[in-house]
């Protein structure tokens, strides 16, 4: 009879935990389709408020899972997040992991699906969009009409705001010839708006000198950039952006919650 009750308390502890398994995964899926409104993050003391005078300049850094920090320590150690402090300005951070031009991200959107979704209130001095690696893997075939699309949409909706585009950073080294295309192709289409590029494959921004530190390649960072490596990233980019913007004080703001899988 004792064994009998013991199984069947055995049977209701186990039903109860894979309950709450269930659950818990629920709730760690949402997270992927559902991204959230932007959340600023406004702790004066924080590592990315200064007191820098000036007028208010905003600044949105758009782009994919290098702008969104993944494999960062911290979201708020990315690249996008740090230019805040670095060059003085108040950031808007609209990263997508493994979203481009053609690519759906992880919440099921390309580049231009997300513009159109931008909030037009955020009135940014300048925008910057990087990437993407992310279409390296697709055809070549409609790409430039899907970044024309994209780039229209973007001085549409802030025409007002300054373009800063900054091409794909190799994640591995020999640098791939579909990156290398994606390069080409932007260089070329951002020419001939007159909007300014920066590319981080011809400005050798990652060598072989400087890879391990800058890349994690282990399975967690997938071929990100480390906190280094996003420390790094800030500062080049924030030497590309600084003549287009004036130093401000700042608070860094983000799109989304953390995703379930990176990108």
């Amino acid at each position: 009879m004792r064994s009998r009750r013991s199984l069947r308390r055995r049977i209701i502890a186990a039903a109860a935990g894979l309950a709450v398994i269930a659950a818990g995964a629920a709730a760690v899926l949402s997270l992927r389709t559902e991204p959230s409104a932007p959340v600023a993050l406004s702790e004066p003391e924080g590592p990315y408020a200064i007191g820098a005078a000036g007028d208010n300049a905003e600044v949105l850094v758009f782009g994919d899972s290098w702008t969104y920090g993944t494999a960062a320590s911290e979201r708020e150690n990315g690249y996008a997040y740090r230019l805040a402090g670095i060059g003085g300005w108040h950031v808007t951070v609209a990263g997508e992991p493994a979203s481009g031009y053609l690519r759906e991200g992880v919440w099921g959107r390309t580049f231009g699906e997300r513009i159109d979704a931008l909030d037009g209130a955020i009135d940014p001095d300048l925008v910057v969009l990087q990437g993407s690696i992310n279409d390296r893997k697709l055809p070549a075939r409609g790409y430039r009409d899907a970044v024309d699309e994209a780039w229209d949409a973007i001085a549409d909706k802030f025409p007002d705001a300054e373009v800063l585009i900054l091409g794909p950073a190799p994640q591995v080294l020999p640098v791939e010839e579909t990156t290398a295309r994606i390069d080409r192709d932007l260089a070329e289409l951002a020419d001939e708006r007159g909007w300014p590029y920066v590319s981080p494959i011809a400005e050798e921004w990652i060598t072989q000198d400087n890879y391990a530190d800058v890349i994690d390649t282990s399975d967690t960072g997938n071929d990100h950039p480390s906190d280094a490596g996003h420390r790094y990233l800030a500062e080049q980019v924030a030497a590309a952006a600084r003549p287009l913007v004036a130093p401000v004080p700042v608070e860094a703001v983000t799109e989304q919650p953390q995703p379930a899988v990176g990108g």
